[in-house]
């Protein structure tokens, strides 16, 4: 499954040859754009199982993450898990609360006081996931490990770790050059 994930973002998400500005506000001249391939149907099953098998070392209530990296990823998760007949519930953290409606920071399935592994695309400097971990703890939940599918060997993992959280990623930036 790995190899076959490796493929597709090969094929359809990596992108190298010309200067990228990274959400960082760093540059490289390595950029993946993992949504075209979380948004595939293969990708997106791929990653949904990949995470699905790593995630049996962790006792989670759901699974949730920024809005856009994060959604195609806890999406596939969900309709994963509910076919193998152990359902996890998925949730979004919105980068800005709702000015409207219920004013929510946390859309979906976010269980008050669960204990949730965090997800991301691509993790570069770590900033945003690890806002989006102490947006969870505000809402009273329980970062249980923080995931992504690709880590950009970027500093990311480092400052996860730091902050104390566990960190896997699917991928390296090595794997993919």
């Amino acid at each position: 499954m790995r190899n076959k994930l490796k493929e597709i973002l090969l094929e359809k998400s990596v992108i190298s040859g010309r200067e990228f500005k990274l959400a960082s506000g760093k540059t490289s001249d390595f950029y993946v754009d993992a949504r075209v391939t979380t948004l595939w149907p293969e990708g997106a099953y791929l990653c949904g199982k990949i995470f699905l098998e790593m995630l049996q070392d962790f006792k989670v209530d759901a699974v949730g993450g920024y809005s856009i990296g994060a959604d195609p990823i806890v999406s596939a998760i969900a309709v994963l898990s509910f076919m193998d007949n152990k359902p996890i519930p998925a949730f979004i953290i919105r980068k800005e609360e709702k000015s409207h409606g219920t004013g929510k920071v946390i859309e979906g399935n976010f269980p008050a006081g669960g204990r949730v592994a965090i997800f991301d695309d691509v993790v570069t400097s770590g900033g945003s996931i690890l806002r989006g971990a102490k947006q969870v703890e505000a809402q009273g939940g329980t970062v249980e490990v923080i995931m992504g599918v690709i880590d950009r060997e970027d500093g990311g993992r480092e400052k996860i770790e730091a902050a104390g959280y566990k960190f896997l990623s699917i991928f390296t930036r090595k794997d993919l050059l």
